[in-house]
């Protein structure tokens, strides 16, 4: 591997915390500033209250991540052109019944009348966002920009979900996490979420995470993020933080779930559990408490999650010695960690990028054989 290479993939993982934070930037941008929020908030309550653009502010406003994310990556490593895929397609119709495809462009000016077009002429929605996107926002971290590591970018592709768990993102309660770090629901849970898997093997390598509203400013007015990455590949596993200490051994487990999990899967579980079973929002948020340690394991029984939702996070917790696992195959005794290169050809639209098995999330993989024994028969 020449020497262009490694420094090519530690610039990969520069430029994706960089368009991560300025990412957090416009999700913030678009709480903040009233002509966007008002945008954000509405919702339609009868025919002729509102135009179908205020309905869609909220996709737009994922899809202006999604996009500025492949924008500027692409403008650093064209070779990734063809092999970044988000969640939110990026086509529009506007008021006036025209079709509009929102791209990002290279000058502030061409992508603020492209955004009013979308937005039926309004300028300073417009204007606001473009000024976000096109803002040069740069993130030091020093262990990212010591990394070295031998894998070309041409070798790899990338996942975004650019608003993970949106609709805590829109309801936007405003409680900070505790000092404990776990937050059930609210603004921490909404994250931005970059993942590189390898082409050949659909193995993640590298995630980043970016959660917008970690901490409130001292002043009380705006929000602080966090940023949280992760690499593993060959020998090389480097996490922006320490694998959080596990001094005890214990037969239960702290057990994280959806509140919309089955009954049946709750009920199995919950003997297990070495207290109240833990509920969270956000595919995204519950894999990274799992990867701090805030939870011993996430399970998932239903096909709801999509490779944009974990290819990120599972980077992470392997990069941590941990992983993600389909839970039906685990159920039938194999524990393969999910691969992010092959849809589900037999099936139509997201659900061919849906993690169809379920999913049980781990740092250590002894937790497998305990939840598949409390699950076996059970579901």
């Amino acid at each position: 591997m020449c020497d262009s290479q490694v420094s090519s993939m530690a610039e990969l993982l520069r430029s994706l915390l960089n368009v991560a934070e300025k990412a957090a930037n416009v999700a913030r941008v678009c709480r903040q500033e009233a002509s966007l929020f008002e945008l954000l908030v509405q919702e339609k309550t009868g025919p002729d209250k509102n135009k179908k653009f205020v309905q869609d502010f909220k996709t737009l406003a994922d899809v202006v991540i999604q996009e500025m994310i492949r924008h500027d990556v692409c403008a650093q490593f064209p070779e990734l052109n063809s092999f970044i895929h988000g969640e939110e397609s990026n086509k529009f119709e506007n008021g006036l019944g025209e079709s509009v495809t929102v791209t990002v462009c290279a000058r502030e000016q061409d992508t603020t009348a492209l955004l009013a077009k979308v937005l039926d002429g309004d300028q300073t929605a417009a204007s606001l966002l473009s000024k976000a996107i096109h803002q040069d926002l740069q993130l030091r971290d020093e262990a990212a920009e010591s990394l070295q590591l031998s894998i070309s970018p041409a070798e790899v592709g990338i996942w975004i979900d650019p608003i993970d768990s949106t609709s805590q993102y829109i309801e936007g309660k405003e409680e900070e996490e505790p000092d404990e770090g776990f937050c059930p629901a609210g603004l921490p849970c909404a994250l931005v979420l970059i993942g590189v898997y390898l082409r050949a093997t659909g193995q993640p390598v590298m995630g980043v995470i970016n959660q917008p509203f970690n901490r409130k400013h001292s002043t009380g007015k705006g929000w602080k993020g966090q940023h949280i990455w992760g690499v593993s590949y060959g020998d090389v596993n480097v996490c922006s933080f320490t694998r959080p200490s596990n001094p005890q051994k214990s037969e239960r487990l702290s057990v994280l779930l959806s509140s919309s999990e089955r009954p049946a899967v709750k009920n199995a579980l919950a003997p297990l559990s070495n207290g109240p079973l833990m509920f969270a929002s956000g595919a995204g948020y519950k894999l990274l408490c799992v990867a701090r340690g805030l939870a011993d394991v996430y399970v998932l029984s239903e096909a709801s999650t999509f490779k944009w939702d974990s290819c990120a996070p599972h980077a992470v917790l392997r990069a941590l010695g941990g992983g993600v696992s389909d839970l039906s195959q685990c159920l039938q005794g194999h524990t393969t960690q999910l691969t992010y290169h092959q849809p589900h050809t037999h099936c139509q639209g997201v659900e061919r990028w849906a993690n169809r098995g379920g999913v049980i999330a781990y740092l250590d993989s002894s937790v497998i054989e305990k939840v598949v024994k409390a699950l076996a028969g059970k579901i």
